[in-house]
Formats: structure tokens, sequence, C-alpha cells
């Protein structure tokens, strides 16, 4: 009872600073941050509300992982990691240069092209950035496409997973934020389109505007015999997003249920190319597990420490802090990117969202503003913090596919253009909030 007493005379404002200097304290000693939150949550519960508060953070744990639109995550992780696996990537990425081989910049914008395809089939930014490092990279390094270019890139094509439906990311802040993860992915689809355009004007202008960033256009015309193979390696992928997409905007499926069709039009497809084997799907299924283990134990971590600086009252006066700031709305908005790029710095999205939606969004709400759009808003911003130094996980995971010389500063320097790029579709996103069709 003493410490329960001694917490709780903090007051909140001090409770809030100690909760979060308890945080980072942890998170510095390299402890993963689903045990992070967890113990402090604990710690907290049991210091400030005694034993009879821990039935509650279970309650609310039990809530969050038996959320049926939960059983989604593992499915579109599924899909990613059989697509890791097998060749549909390669043959998509050859076919590509029929759209874009006669244009300076071809092989960039058809790793754009190919980026924002393979988002549509799966939704998971780790997976899309390793196959773009070992398809892409090489072969624009090879030709003679500037360095900085062709690494910007591929990170920022592979990060266009975070916007383009079926997005984990929107899937988990729908989750978080109650709403509707169909509405969700209506209103990304354009905002994401809109992103990979700007990726693709800022590659031609390069390639028009500054001498020897990339090769001249390979003149040799391809054949009908080889326009026709490349053609059959487009057929399984669109194939694929039809019935993912298509199921859900046709109404026919929900977001669930949709899932479960996109992993069984990729298992199919690794049949119909003779690539399926136990091997590929146990393999495929090991890195599911890993994946959505992690999720699960950040989500469940993230619910609990919310629920118990809920009950301590601290939503309520981190709310009242951030309206206070100012009585325009969108300054409000600001202040909250700004505080979601600085975690973004430090902290994966995932506990991002499950940390800071809770609070965010019934401040959207109360403002009058549409939680769907500022959730298109959040998606945009983890854009930004998946290639930000200093522990951007692109860049992470292109260096592990990366030639030995390519280093952790280069390719952070290579993203400076594309996270600016970035930037200027959020502004447009907050400026013209129509652009997401709400």
């Amino acid at each position: 009872m003493d410490l329960g007493f001694n917490l709780q005379a903090l007051g909140i404002e001090w409770g809030t600073a100690v909760m979060f200097g308890m945080l980072i304290a942890l998170l510095l000693t390299g402890m993963p941050l689903a045990f992070v939150t967890l113990l402090v949550a604990l710690i907290f519960a049991l210091g400030w509300f005694g034993p009879m508060s821990i039935p509650l953070i279970t309650s609310r744990v039990y809530s969050f992982v038996m959320n049926f639109v939960f059983v989604s995550v593992p499915m579109f992780v599924l899909m990613a990691a059989i697509l890791d696996r097998s060749g549909i990537a390669r043959d998509l990425f050859d076919a590509m240069k029929l759209f874009a081989g006669r244009i300076r910049g071809s092989v960039a914008i058809q790793t754009v092209f190919v980026a924002v395809i393979l988002a549509a089939m799966s939704g998971i930014i780790g997976g899309e950035i390793v196959l773009l490092g070992l398809l892409a990279l090489p072969q624009m390094l090879r030709l003679g496409y500037d360095r900085g270019l062709a690494i910007g890139v591929v990170c920022a094509g592979g990060a266009l997973g975070t916007m383009i439906p079926p997005s984990i990311v929107l899937i988990i802040y729908g989750l978080t934020a109650n709403v509707s993860i169909g509405e969700l992915f209506t209103a990304s689809f354009l905002p994401g389109l809109m992103l990979a355009g700007f990726y693709c004007a800022y590659i031609l202008a390069r390639a028009y505007l500054t001498p020897g960033a990339v090769p001249d256009v390979d003149p040799t015309p391809v054949s009908r015999a080889e326009k026709m193979r490349l053609l059959k390696g487009l057929a399984l992928p669109i194939f694929v997003v039809a019935a993912v997409l298509g199921s859900i905007y046709g109404g026919i499926a929900s977001v669930t249920e949709a899932s479960a069709i996109g992993v069984g039009g990729v298992v199919l497809s690794t049949i119909l190319r003779g690539e399926f084997s136990y091997a590929l799907l146990r393999g495929a299924a090991m890195q599911t597990l890993a994946t959505v283990g992690m999720i699960v134990w950040i989500g469940i971590g993230a619910t609990a420490i919310v629920g118990v600086y809920n009950l301590m009252g601290g939503v309520d006066f981190v709310s009242e802090m951030i309206t206070g700031i100012s009585d325009n709305p969108t300054v409000i908005v600001l202040v909250m990117m700004a505080i979601l790029f600085f975690l973004g710095a430090f902290l994966d999205w995932v506990g991002i969202a499950l940390l800071t939606m809770p609070i965010f969004v019934p401040i959207i709400v109360d403002l009058g503003m549409d939680p769907v759009w500022f959730g298109v808003v959040f998606c945009m911003n983890m854009q930004v913090s998946f290639l930000s130094p200093p522990f951007g996980p692109a860049a992470f995971y292109l260096k592990s596919v990366a030639p030995p010389d390519i280093t952790l500063g280069i390719i952070f320097r290579s993203l400076l253009p594309f996270i600016g790029l970035q930037i200027v579709a959020l502004a447009l996103l907050i400026a013209f909030p129509g652009i997401t069709g709400r």
C-alpha cells in the first residue's frame, strides 16, 4: 500500500514524466518494447491502484487479441512470406520493362511499379525492400544508375506497402482507432498512388536534368515472343491483386476473408508455377509466426500500458495538454505529427500506433475531424519513419542484401530526397483532406 500511496502522490503530471522516463531507460537497456511496456504497466498498476487492478489489464489485452479482424494480419504476412520464397516478384519485375523500357530511368520507374503491385499483394514492407534489393538494385548498379538514386528508389518504393492497401499499418490503426478498415483502404489508395507518382516524377527529373544519373535508353526492340513470355509474368500477380482488393471493394468479402483469399491465390500461383513445396510452406509459416508473434506481443504490452495510463487519468491529461496548445485544429494535427516524427526515430510503427492512437484519435474526433483521414495521415507519417535515421528500418532491410561497399551512412544520405517527397505528400494530405476522398 505504501508503494501505491507514493506513486499516486506524484500526481498525473509527475506520474507521466516518471512513466515516460522509465520507458526510455528500459528501452536503452536493449529490452524489447513489448516487455518494457508490460513491465511498466505492471509497476504502475500495482503502484497506483494495487493488486485489484490486474484483472482490468488482462481484460483489455483479451479484447485486443480476440478482435476478429486481427486474423487478417497473419494472413497478409503469410502472403508476403510466400512471395519472398517464390519467383513471382522476379517475373513481375522482368515484365514491367514492357511498360517502362523506352524512357530514361526505365529500370527505376519499373521498380516503383513493381513496388506498388507487391504492396497491393501483401502490405509488408520488409519483404518488399529485400526483394527489390535483390532484384532491382544490382541491375541498376550494373547498368550505371546513380548509386544514391538506385538505393533511394528501392527503399522508398519498398516502403509503399505502408500506404497501398492491404497495408498492415492501416489494419492495426483500424483496430486501435475502432474505424472501418475497408474505409481506410479506400481512403489510402489514391494517396499511395500519389506518393508513387512523386517518386516517378523525381526519377524522371533526375534522368533528364542530371547528366549521368541514369544510362541511355537501350534501343534494342523486344521480340513478340519475348513480349508474350514477359506478359505471362504479369498474369498471376494481377490475379492475386484483383482477388484481394476486388473482393473487398466489391463487397464480396470482408478484409479478413479477403486475406484468406489472397493466401489461397498466392499458394495457387506457386502451384501453377511448379514452385510449391513443403519446405516453402514451412519456411513461410515460420517467418509468419515470428513476425505476427512480435506484433501480438507489442500489442499486448501497448494495450496494457495505455489501459493503465487511461485509468490514471493520463489520457485526459495529455488530451487537455495537446488541445490547449491552440484553438486551430490544424496546429494540433501538426503537433501530433511532430510527436509521431520524434517517436518514429526510436520506436517501430506497431508500438507507435498502439501507444499513441488511443490518445490521438479521440482528440481528432472531438475536433470534428475524420478519423479515417487521420489514419491515412498517420500512415504517411510512418512512411517517413521507415526511412529516417538513426533507426529507419528500410535502411537496415536494404543493408542486409546490399553490396558490402554500401554502408548505412550512404543509404541514409540516399534517402533524404525521398523523405522530402514524403513530407510534401504529408503536407498535401493535411492541407487538402479531399485527396483521401473523405
